[in-house]
C-alpha cells in the first residue's frame, strides 16, 4: 500500500491498541514482535484508553506513538494534583523530523485543559525535547552503588519490639498500597499507584515479554504490626571466583513511612552475607542512605540526572495547591506561546494546607520567566536565585528572586518514585 504524503494523527480504536504497542516498541529501538496475545496483554498492562491515545498513521502503519493516563501527584504540604500523566512519546526514524511530536503534544494539551488537568507530566528519555513545549525539570533522581564491606554498617537489631518480614507476593499486594499511600501523601512529586501497577509490579499480571522475576520483598512492621516499610531487591548470585562470593543486591524499590522502618531495612540489606555491594536503584537526591554507613565514601554515585518534568497550564490552581514556607506575596510574568499559562499572576502564599491563593493581575511583576522555569521551580527543587544567575529567570524588583526561593523552595527534593 502506498504511503501517504503526510502522516493522520488520531485517537487510536481499541482495535489498534496493538499496533499501538507495536508502534512504541519500533519507536524506542525495541526489535521482535509480539504475539497478537503478548500484544494485547501489554496493552491492558499498560492502560492504554483510546481516547487518551494519540497515534501518527502513515498508511495504516503506526509511525508515532503518544498517550496519557490519569495521574494524582503530590505538592508540598501533601494536598494531590490531577496531571496528565505524558507516555509512551515515540517518532519512528523514518518519520522524524516532520512535526509530528509537536502535532500530538498541541493535541494532548489543548485535551488536558479541557480535562481539567492543571498541570502535564512526564519521565523525560532525553534532556532536549521537552523544554520546547513548556516543561521544565521538577524533580531529579540519583543512583548509588555501596562497597559493603568498606561502609561497616551496623547490622540491624530492632530493641522496641520491631520486626523485618520476608513476604510473599500476595501479602504485598494486600499491604503495599495502604502503606505507599501514606509515603507517596509525605513526598512532594510521587503520583498514586493503580491497583494494575500493585498486580504487575507483583507478577500477578500476564508479562508479554516474559522477563518478570520474583524478587524478594521484606517489610518493616512496628511494634504494633503496622507496616511502615517495603524494600523489594533481587541477588545476582553467580559469581562465585575461587569459591569467594562476589554478589551484589539490587533494589527495585523502597518505600519508608518512617525514618525507623527507612533505617531498619537500610541495614538488613547491608548486614547480609554474600554480597559485596548493593545498588540502590532510583533515589531521590537527597536520599539518607549514604549518611546511614559507617563510612559514606563507601557510596559512590551511578548516575544523578533530571527525572520528571513538568508543564504548568492552569497557573493559579497550581500555585494555590501548594503550602510555602511562609507568608508572602509574588507577582510572576509567564510567557507561554501556547497561551495556556501566559499572563501575570500574584501569588498569595501560606505555610497552612489551603491558605494560598494565587489570581491573574495587573500589578508590576517580581520576576519574570517561561512557562518551562515555574514548572522547575514549583516542587521546590531548584532555586531562583541560581536560574536568575542563568537569565533563565528575570528579576524585575531587587531581591524577588531570593524571596521566591524563601517561599517556594523545600526542606526535602521532591522525588517521583516510579517511572510510567
Amino acid at each position: 500500500m502506498p504511503m501517504s504524503s503526510e502522516a493522520e494523527i488520531r485517537y487510536i480504536t481499541a482495535a489498534e491498541a496493538p499496533e499501538f504497542v507495536a508502534g512504541v516498541n519500533r519507536g524506542f529501538l525495541r526489535s521482535g514482535p509480539y504475539t497478537d496475545e503478548q500484544a494485547l496483554d501489554a496493552a491492558r498492562n499498560m492502560l492504554i484508553e483510546p481516547e487518551r491515545t494519540l497515534a501518527a498513521f502513515d498508511g495504516r502503519r503506526i509511525v508515532g506513538t503518544f498517550r496519557s493516563i490519569p495521574r494524582e501527584m503530590t505538592v508540598p504540604g501533601g494536598a494531590t494534583l490531577p496531571a496528565s500523566g505524558v507516555t509512551g512519546v515515540t517518532v519512528t526514524a523514518t518519520h522524524r523530523r516532520r512535526g509530528l511530536l509537536t502535532r500530538m503534544m498541541d493535541i494532548e494539551l489543548a485535551a488536558a485543559v479541557g480535562r481539567g488537568e492543571p498541570v502535564a507530566i512526564l519521565i523525560a528519555a532525553e534532556y532536549r525535547i521537552y523544554g520546547r513545549y513548556g516543561f521544565g525539570p521538577a524533580a531529579g533522581t540519583t543512583q548509588w552503588s555501596v562497597d559493603i564491606a568498606r561502609a561497616r554498617t551496623p547490622a540491624p537489631r530492632p530493641a522496641d519490639g520491631s520486626r523485618i518480614d520476608l513476604v510473599t507476593p500476595a501479602e504485598v499486594r494486600a499491604v503495599g498500597p495502604e502503606l505507599f499511600d501514606r509515603v507517596r501523601r509525605a513526598t512532594p512529586g510521587a503520583n498514586a499507584r493503580t491497583e494494575t501497577w500493585w498486580r504487575s509490579f507483583t507478577g500477578d499480571l500476564p508479562d508479554p515479554g516474559g522477563t518478570w522475576r520474583e524478587p524478594f520483598f521484606a517489610v518493616y512492621r512496628d511494634a504494633s504490626g503496622r507496616v511502615d516499610g517495603l524494600l523489594t531487591y533481587t541477588v545476582d548470585d553467580s559469581a562465585w571466583a575461587g569459591k569467594m562470593p562476589d554478589n551484589t543486591l539490587t533494589v527495585d524499590r523502597g518505600d519508608f513511612a518512617t525514618p525507623q522502618a527507612e533505617t531498619a531495612l537500610w541495614r538488613y540489606a547491608l548486614s547480609m552475607d554474600w554480597l559485596w555491594r548493593l545498588r540502590t536503584g532510583l533515589r531521590a537526591c537527597d536520599d539518607v542512605l549514604p549518611l546511614l554507613l559507617g563510612d559514606p565514601r563507601a557510596a559512590t554515585v551511578d548516575s544523578q540526572t533530571d527525572y520528571m518534568w513538568l508543564r504548568v497550564l492552569d497557573v493559579p490552581t497550581t500555585l494555590a495547591a501548594r503550602t510555602y514556607n511562609t507568608t508572602g506575596s509574588l507577582v510572576l510574568r509567564l510567557r507561554d506561546p501556547a497561551g495556556y499559562a501566559d499572563g501575570t499572576f500574584r501569588l498569595d502564599a501560606s505555610p497552612e494546607p489551603g491558605g494560598s491563593t494565587a489570581t491573574a493581575t495587573t500589578e508590576d511583576a517580581d520576576l519574570a520567566m517561561d512557562i518551562a522555569e515555574l514548572g522547575t521551580l514549583y516542587l521546590g527543587d531548584e532555586s531562583a536565585v541560581r536560574l536568575a544567575a542563568l537569565g533563565r529567570v528575570t528579576e524585575l524588583r531587587p531581591g524577588a528572586a531570593a524571596r521566591a526561593d524563601l517561599l517556594l523552595r523545600t526542606s526535602r527534593r521532591p522525588w517521583c518514585p516510579d517511572t510510567f
